[in-house]
């Protein structure tokens, strides 16, 4: 048992001659019951805390499992493709992809906040569509952060899809063109 002994031995008796000597009676205090107490108080306060839950965005898929001709389709108008890279290196274009290339445009992300504002600024809710298409070098922070963009300019409508080749072909010729394309060179 835990017990907290205390000699007795203080002060208030007087010392000298006639003066009888008490006998010291040990003073004893049991802990056992504090210490149950303090792991009934620690045992409630577990049981009784909410664990916190994860705080995360809720991310609606399409059904894999859907026709092709189901699936919804987007105005080229509303369109706007995000191209994920190696090294932080973004890079977009609207409508579709020209054969010559001339509406591919490189940014970065601070740059590119602004160019999805414009976009959202000139198209209707409804017809705004962001596709965002990381390539094998893209890291997975670059792709949650185009997401959490989507967050914060409130854009309802986006997809993460695969990129085509094309598009890398073109990300590759750009990236050994130019050595700072993310410099924000439009």
């Amino acid at each position: 048992m835990a017990e907290i002994a205390q000699d007795g031995g203080g002060g208030g008796h007087k010392k000298g001659p006639g003066v009888k000597k008490q006998a010291r009676k040990e003073a004893r205090v049991d802990m056992t019951p504090m210490v149950d107490l303090g792991f009934l108080l620690i045992t409630f306060f577990i049981f009784t805390t909410t664990i916190n839950s994860p705080k995360a965005f809720k991310l609606n898929v399409p059904d894999d499992s859907a026709k092709d001709e189901e699936q919804t389709q987007a105005k080229a108008s509303g369109a706007f493709t995000v191209l994920l890279s190696k090294g932080n290196h973004v890079y977009y274009y609207e409508g579709q992809l020209q054969s010559d290339g001339s509406n591919f445009k490189s940014s970065n992300f601070k740059e590119i906040r602004n160019e999805l504002l414009r976009k959202k600024a000139s198209t209707a809710e409804k017809d705004l569509v962001v596709i965002i298409k990381p390539n094998e070098e893209a890291n997975y922070k670059n792709v949650v952060d185009m997401l959490d963009e989507m967050q914060i300019l409130e854009i309802k409508r986006y997809a993460v899809v695969d990129i085509a080749e094309g598009e890398n072909a073109l990300i590759r010729v750009t990236e050994g063109s130019s050595p700072t394309p993310a410099a924000g060179g439009k």
